[in-house]
């Protein structure tokens, strides 16, 4: 194909787009759109493969720090594909890094996306009520088995591009590894697995195709478990002479919940207890409780956490035990580069919203309507496109990409493979992801990174102006605070027990892409499982 002949695709994509929320981009010069365009043929020739790398990781289904199959089938495949991989990164048994290189090697791109499930949401794809594989198993009921389909395939096409066009740069692939705990991103920007890395893109499943900068919705966050150590004691025959360790957690958790109505509105707070004791009649002398302290700015969680530890140490005196800190996890609060988010959002509106059918649709109504969602017509049919930042962002979730974004140039796409109105981390939210829905929405994403990537190599006026905005604008007056000391160490036991009592269950249902298309059909699941039109 000529690049006239490319340069003209790329048109037909754009002008085949659907309709946008915001006017079209000035276009791009011809070898750039040539570019664009053949990395976006080189996406779209690799669905297949995106379908079977988002399967296969949906199928696996591992919590946060146990991702092995995960991990070791993904680096499996960009070795095969030429990558470098290097396993253990930052002290995490599941991270790693895959980098492949062309020419002088620079300019140096990160590609990441996460990888872990959610806690008792198993659940059979396209199937629109609660119907899981393995019950009470993990499974992806936020739709992290996608993400990394999405990245290798557009790293795929890169590849292939800048090595017949002598494309000098470098590909970095990652995983967020225990995201659901802010447990990983952090370790990793402590250790310097970044160091070298001019600019980073993040991509998240979502229910549309966007991008933004600043300071979006959501909140930083520190996970922290207090341990509490006491004495035990018969608690009928002598319950005097112990130290309740679970008396001072209960403290704790009241002294908290009383202290709410005297913080911000826009703080997030939230705790389990991990370690109750043993059995009633034994006084506990050991017992734990998990803490995520969530709000909108570095000061705002460091006082936030001070007020935490001080109830903590309160709640030992009061119980005469003692009390220390593991910090599993934290998460700044994210912001994202201007220019990087400007040239996804061009590529966005080039490549518009997949072109759903009346099957997908149909499960996405259906789903909607099973779990009463507030919202019952179906998937976007509108694209959002760029997020300009809100002058008071709301409050919600976290995601440690934060302290990624506070050390470089980052951004952050949207892609479609979820259905709306869905309550996150549920098992509805594992319905749409592994079906069409999610393989149309993956290869929509890939394209815009691809582009993303096309502008990044190509204009170097494009990085000098995302690292000036990091520098002149987002870190001109508050830097980035990291809560990590040097010696804490990623909490990798965590959910190991949870793996161990389901994954001999679970390995009977791992895809095999040898035998089934696709993993609905070896689940034996019709597509789609609803009436079409209904």
């Amino acid at each position: 194909m000529t690049r006239t002949a490319i340069a003209a695709a790329l048109a037909a994509i754009i002008l085949t787009a659907p309709a946008l929320a915001a006017p079209a981009p000035a276009a791009d010069d011809p070898r750039i759109a040539a570019l664009k365009a053949e990395a976006v043929a080189g996406v779209a020739a690799r669905a297949k493969q995106a379908q079977v790398i988002n399967d296969m990781v949906f199928s696996f289904g591992e919590l946060a720090f146990q991702e092995v199959e995960t991990s070791k089938y993904l680096t499996g495949v960009l070795e095969k594909a030429g990558f470098t991989v290097t396993r253990g990164v930052a002290g995490l048994p599941t991270g790693w890094t895959a980098k492949w290189t062309q020419g002088s090697g620079g300019p140096v791109i990160a590609l990441g996306s996460d990888i872990d499930c959610i806690p008792k949401a198993s659940q059979k794809p396209g199937v629109p009520t609660r119907d899981p594989i393995v019950p009470g198993a993990p499974g992806h009921g936020e739709g992290h088995n996608s993400g990394q389909a999405l990245n290798i395939v557009a790293a795929l096409a890169l590849k292939d591009l800048m090595a017949k066009h002598k494309i000098a740069g470098t590909l970095v692939l990652w995983p967020g590894v225990a995201e659901e705990l802010v447990a990983g991103k952090a370790y990793m920007v402590r250790d310097k697995v970044f160091d070298g890395v001019d600019a980073t893109i993040f991509t998240h499943v979502a229910d549309n195709l966007s991008v933004s900068y600043g300071q979006p919705d959501g909140t930083g966050n520190v996970s922290v478990r207090y341990r509490f150590h006491g004495s035990s004691a018969h608690s009928a025959g002598k319950p005097w002479v112990g130290r309740s360790a679970l008396d001072a957690v209960e403290l704790m958790n009241v002294g908290w919940n009383f202290r709410r109505e005297h913080l911000r509105p826009e703080q997030r707070s939230h705790y389990v207890i991990t370690d109750g004791g043993d059995q009633p009649n034994v006084v506990p002398s050991e017992a734990s409780v998990w803490y995520f302290f969530r709000e909108q700015s570095f000061d705002a969680i460091a006082a936030n956490f001070a007020i935490g530890n001080k109830m903590a140490d309160a709640a030992a005196m009061m119980t005469d035990t003692t009390v220390d800190r593991d910090i599993i996890g934290t998460a700044a609060p994210q912001y994202f580069n201007k220019p990087m988010a400007e040239a996804a959002a061009a590529n966005i509106a080039a490549v518009g919203l997949p072109q759903w059918d009346a099957a997908d649709q149909a499960l996405a109504r259906a789903v909607q309507v099973s779990i009463k969602s507030d919202k019952q017509d179906g998937l976007a049919t509108t694209i959002e496109g760029l997020k300009p930042p809100k002058d008071k962002p709301e409050s919600g979730g976290s995601d440690d990409i934060g302290d990624i974004s506070w050390t470089m140039p980052t951004i952050t796409i949207r892609y479609p493979a979820n259905i709306p109105g869905l309550p996150g981390h549920n098992w509805a939210n594992a319905i749409a992801m592994a079906t069409p829905i999610a393989h149309k929405g993956i290869i929509a994403g890939a394209k815009v990174e691809a582009m993303t990537l096309v502008d990044l190599l190509m204009k170097p006026e494009l990085l000098v102006a995302a690292k000036a905005w990091f520098k002149d604008v987002q870190t001109k007056d508050q830097k980035y605070r990291p809560v990590l000391s040097a010696t804490d160490k990623p909490q990798i036991q965590i959910n190991a027990d949870k793996m161990a009592e389901f994954r001999p269950a679970m390995a009977k249902f791992y895809y095999d892409p040898a035998k089934y298309g696709t993993y609905l059909e070896q689940l034996g699941i019709k597509w789609p499982s609803v009436p079409v039109g209904k």
